[in-house]
């Protein structure tokens, strides 16, 4: 649903992979000089209770940014500690989900545009 909002306006890098693949991948963005806009474990939904997650950067490469290294280095560790198998369940439970992290992501844009 982010994608699908926001892609015409905004750089994304959609993957349909789980969480904790893209909190990897995030952690690579920052290694090679992003910085976190918002906070990887943002809203109140579980990382095992979604199969979705939007998580904003900086598009331009500075200095390792150190507190987005650590920052997105207890996210990992958090995520890890509540991985289990989540089986998607239907349609309508998805499309919650998606709104939930879109609906994040579109407050996020709000606050960063300000």
């Amino acid at each position: 649903m982010v994608h699908t909002k926001f892609g015409e306006h905004y750089q994304i890098d959609f993957q349909n992979e789980n969480y904790m693949h893209v909190l990897k991948s995030t952690r690579d963005y920052i290694h090679r000089g992003h910085t976190l806009l918002t906070h990887p474990l943002a809203g109140s939904v579980k990382p095992n209770e979604t199969p979705y997650k939007s998580i904003m950067i900086t598009t331009e490469k500075k200095r390792l940014n150190l507190e987005s290294v650590k920052i997105i280095e207890e996210s990992i560790y958090t995520c890890e500690k509540f991985v289990t198998t989540t089986k998607n369940g239907h349609l309508k439970r998805l499309t919650d989900f998606q709104y939930i992290d879109c609906s994040l992501i579109e407050n996020a844009i709000a606050q960063a545009s300000l």
